[in-house]
C-alpha cells in the first residue's frame, strides 16, 4: 500500500463513522459524543434517532455554541448516502472548532439496519434489511 493510500484511509476513519458504530456507542450508555441530525424540521418530524439533537445545517453557525459544549465531539447525520448534508454539517462544526465526524449511511441506513427511530414520541423499529445486516465488518 502506498503512503498516500494509508493517509487517505486513515483520514476517512478519523472523520467518518457508521451507523453500527454509533448504535454500539449509544448502547454502551456513554457514547462520548453528541449526535446531531442536520435535516430539515419536516424530516426531523418524520423520524429521528433517539438521543439526537436537531440542528439544521444552516443554523449551526448561529446556534451550535448555545446547544453544544465545544469540548464534546460531534457526530453529524442527514438522510443517507445519496445526500451530502451530513458532510456540510460536519464542515460547519469543523469551522467552529468542534471535533466532528460524519455518520455514513445517515438515517436511511440506521433504519435499514433495524435500529430504533423516534416518531411522535414513540420508538419504532423496522425489520432489518437482509442486504445490509449483518455486515460483520
Amino acid at each position: 500500500m502506498t503512503p498516500d493510500a494509508v493517509t487517505f484511509f486513515t483520514s476517512r476513519l478519523t472523520f467518518q463513522t457508521d451507523v453500527a458504530d454509533v448504535h454500539a456507542a449509544f448502547a454502551s450508555g456513554d457514547p462520548g459524543f453528541a449526535l446531531v441530525d442536520s435535516r430539515s424540521s419536516a424530516a426531523w418530524t418524520q423520524g429521528r434517532i433517539p438521543g439526537a439533537l436537531h440542528l439544521p445545517t444552516a443554523e449551526i453557525p448561529e446556534r451550535a455554541a448555545a446547544l453544544l459544549d465545544p469540548g464534546v465531539p460531534v457526530v453529524t447525520y442527514c438522510w443517507g448516502p445519496g445526500c451530502n448534508g451530513a458532510t456540510r454539517a460536519a464542515l460547519a462544526f469543523a469551522r467552529l472548532g468542534y471535533d466532528v465526524r460524519e455518520m455514513l449511511g445517515g438515517i436511511e441506513y440506521w433504519t435499514r439496519e433495524g435500529f430504533p427511530v423516534e416518531v411522535d414520541g414513540d420508538v419504532v423499529r423496522s425489520a432489518p434489511d437482509p442486504l445490509t445486516t449483518p455486515c460483520g465488518c
